[in-house]
């Protein structure tokens, strides 16, 4: 046995797919071999080490303590491997995608969901330039952005992404067993959270408006706490500081969660203004570019696909 020099690849290839997937066959059908190319392969390992790997139990084979030691190890490094063929790449290959998005889009819709895209993609590099204010596309600062509004901008390429709309909501320890709140008018005593970010402006969707819309008077619907980004009013209901009239798409990840709960089956109010995927009209839209759109498109898709089936 040689302490120096390290076994073929092939084999600890075939140990690290046998030991994740605790089956000789299984590792044959994702290596496109052979069960008995398997067994080789390992049986080459063994004699190298001087270690038995598996061992037979019944009808199975399983790991022994050495097979165990070196397999997570295994998986570990074929990743790096596989980490530095993708370093190596040209950089035709490899690409740095820049999206300009709200920051509370970003946070509380985006983000959560991107790990997606790198799982279908990881090749391509996505940065996600969290903007209060919004960029000069045409200009490079970004490759496409997410845009709320009422869209019509003529000097950007718009696609509808998510239309929105808004609810009260509230942690279920503010609720209680529920007798606090079981109508509308009984909101005025309750500590109200207020969206005062630059998008809630767009539609005018605010407390006032909401207790008028359910005849509702002689409230405190300006009193209570204001926050410049909608993921903040959020994250204030969550912590039981209040009650929120929030954006859906923004506070869906809480409310499926459990974290939030929607108080009126009616309560909610259809908003004018959506979200929309932009691009510059005077910049071609390259591959990569192109594969993040249809990707966001596919998202907003099954969320609101989720929605109807709530």
């Amino acid at each position: 046995m040689s302490t120096d020099r390290l076994p073929p690849l092939n084999a600890l290839r075939a140990f690290e797919v046998a030991a994740r997937l605790q089956s000789f066959s299984k590792a044959a059908e994702e290596l496109a071999v052979t069960p008995g190319a398997i067994s080789q392969q390992i049986r080459l390992l063994e004699d190298h080490i001087g270690q038995a790997l598996f061992e037979r139990q019944g009808r199975v084979m399983v790991l022994t303590e050495a097979g165990l030691a070196g397999a997570e190890l295994a998986s570990e490094a074929f990743a790096r491997l596989s980490d530095t063929v993708r370093a190596m790449r040209s950089p035709t290959q490899r690409r740095s995608l820049t999206v300009s998005v709200a920051p509370s889009f970003a946070g509380k819709w985006l983000a959560p969901r991107l790990f997606r895209f790198q799982e279908l993609y990881p090749d391509i590099e996505v940065w996600i330039s969290a903007d209060r204010e919004r960029v000069d596309l045409s200009g490079g600062a970004a490759d496409l952005g997410i845009r709320y509004g009422p869209g019509g901008d003529a000097s950007l390429s718009e696609q509808r992404l998510l239309t929105e709309e808004v609810l009260p909501v509230c942690s279920p320890q503010l609720l209680g067993d529920g007798s606090a709140v079981r109508t509308p008018a009984d909101l005025v005593r309750q500590t109200l959270l207020h969206d005062a970010s630059p998008e809630s402006d767009v539609d005018g969707a605010d407390w006032a408006s909401w207790f008028r819309a359910r005849g509702v008077r002689g409230g405190r619907a300006e009193g209570g706490v204001r926050f410049n980004q909608s993921a903040l009013v959020i994250d204030a209901a969550v912590a039981g500081r209040g009650v929120a009239l929030a954006k859906r798409a923004l506070a869906q990840n809480d409310l499926a969660a459990g974290r939030l709960v929607a108080l009126f089956a009616d309560g909610t109010v259809p908003l004018r203004s959506a979200y929309h995927i932009v691009t510059a009209r005077n910049r071609p839209l390259d591959l990569h570019a192109q594969r993040f759109i249809d990707w966001l498109v596919a998202e907003a898709h099954d969320h609101e696909h989720s929605l109807d089936e709530l």
